[in-house]
């Protein structure tokens, strides 16, 4: 080593020359392929997921007939450089699998009889110590991402054949167009040749409209577990009126989500004063105002990854002034008029419009409508419609607007079955810069969500244990507060 000039640290060994490819150099493969205990690795299956996606395999096979079907996981996408977004598996996949491996595929080999339906799942087995991959592979490298459960445990778990990723292009070697599921990567469907098929997505979201047993206690779950996140951020609307501002009261919720369940079900809104009127506010970066009301969407996504939907506007002080109450009081108005169109026998979009007809019926009464509600509530009308652009309601499952790939006949022409889980969320929408609605109005944004089960002699609110009333809004904040 050279003596450095005074007062500078002596240059380090090697320095200089390129730093070695670990994977290039047999001293160090070798010492870190040995020494390792073996953790145990089981796949954390919710009890039940294995069956109930069986099922769902089942109907899917009924419903294509003879026919060879492939469902990618997906794979989580870029945000930068080589950072990724957290990886969330394509819904479809879930709910023929119970499974959430990146990069895993199922094929679903449908023959003519029932004895001759085949199940496989390809995936991307974990690197463990001895394998390259192990230190050098940040995906699958258990040295980057811990023990993970590989192709014997998931064959377990799930009770399918699971061989790993590399078999694939063999499995699908003598198969001609396989039809592919649309969240199939498109790199994936190239590779294979598979043939991607719109009628495929609508079947299986005509056949998930419809929801199992245990698909049902999944979503009760997510709905519990977002009451309880409503609970949680109300406590810390004072913190956010303080300072914390809209943000506080997003990540109170991001936090409560992410630790019962798997996070958001989707971008959490959190909307206060002339906020509240933009449907989907969910940058969140401005104040908590004392005085105006506080628009609140939020759903819990549990570990299943169901999702709950549901929306309260609370008044940030305990109380609604007159102006407020008289909106919100609308709103519950056709709040209540949409949940009894809820049942089964009855149109879809039968809930949709008796909440359109009292929000019109009570725009006219306040001279906000510029027409008759008879002309307002035409098709070539609409006029109300200024102040809720939006729908009326969903369906709602494995994703938060469930089953959108169904054709109109299926969604909004069919009608109501028991089983089905929607939401009905009514809201009246005046923004600060409407010059159309008086003043005390303007920057008011109030909606109401529900989620609803759909059952053999009516409709079950699974979100019921919040108030939907002024009062009783007022009533459940104020000791949170």
């Amino acid at each position: 080593m050279t003596n450095p000039a005074p007062g500078r640290p002596p240059r380090p060994p090697h320095a200089g020359t390129r730093p070695p490819r670990l994977a290039e150099v047999p001293a160090f493969t070798a010492a870190i392929a040995a020494g390792w205990d073996r953790p145990p690795t089981p796949v954390a299956l919710i009890p039940g997921a294995a069956g109930s996606a069986a099922a769902h395999r089942a109907r899917l096979a009924e419903r294509t007939g003879p026919a060879t079907v492939v469902a990618g996981a997906g794979r989580a996408p870029v945000r930068s450089n080589d950072t990724f977004y957290d990886f969330r598996a394509d819904s479809d996949f879930v709910w023929l699998t119970g499974c959430a491996v990146e990069d895993a595929v199922l094929v679903l080999t449908v023959g003519t009889d029932p004895a001759d339906h085949r199940a496989t799942l390809f995936l991307p087995p974990p690197a463990r110590p001895g394998q390259p991959g192990f230190f050098a592979d940040p995906v699958h490298g258990e040295l980057w991402v811990g023990a993970s459960p590989g192709v014997a445990e998931w064959a377990e778990a799930l009770g399918v054949p699971v061989r790993p990723l590399a078999e694939l292009a063999e499995a699908l070697a003598g198969v001609g167009g396989a039809l592919a599921t649309p969240g199939t990567a498109a790199g994936l469907v190239a590779a294979h040749g598979l043939r991607p098929d719109p009628g495929l997505a609508a079947a299986l979201a005509d056949l998930r409209m419809v929801k199992d047993d245990w698909e049902i206690a999944q979503l009760r779950e997510a709905v519990d577990q977002t009451v309880a996140g409503f609970e949680a951020v109300v406590r810390e609307i004072p913190a956010a009126v303080a300072g914390g501002g809209e943000r506080w009261l997003q990540g109170t919720f991001d936090r409560h989500a992410r630790t019962v369940g798997n996070g958001p079900g989707y971008a959490t809104i959190v909307g206060s004063g002339p906020h509240a009127p933009t449907l989907h506010w969910v940058r969140c970066d401005g104040p908590v105002l004392p005085d105006a009301p506080l628009l609140l969407d939020m759903g819990v996504e549990t570990r299943s990854l169901y999702t709950a939907d549901v929306t309260r506007t609370v008044p940030p002080g305990g109380r609604f002034d007159d102006a407020q109450r008289r909106v919100h009081d609308l709103v519950e108005a056709a709040h209540l008029a949409g949940l009894a169109q809820v049942r089964p026998g009855r149109a879809f979009t039968d809930f949709h419009f008796a909440a359109m007809e009292v929000i019109a019926r009570g725009l006219h009464d306040w001279g906000l409508l510029p027409v008759s509600v008879d002309e307002a509530l035409s098709p070539a009308g609409q006029q109300h419609r200024r102040y809720l652009v939006c729908g009326i309601g969903h369906h709602l499952g494995l994703d938060v607007h469930d089953c959108a790939a169904s054709e109109y006949a299926s969604y909004q022409g069919g009608t109501m079955t028991p089983g089905m889980v929607l939401t009905v969320e009514p809201g009246l929408y005046f923004h600060a810069h409407d010059l159309t609605v008086p003043p005390e109005l303007r920057g008011v944004g109030v909606r109401l969500e529900d989620d609803l089960l759909v059952t053999g002699g009516g409709a079950e609110v699974l979100s019921d244990a919040l108030p939907i009333s002024a009062t009783g809004i007022e009533d459940w904040a104020r000791p949170l507060l």
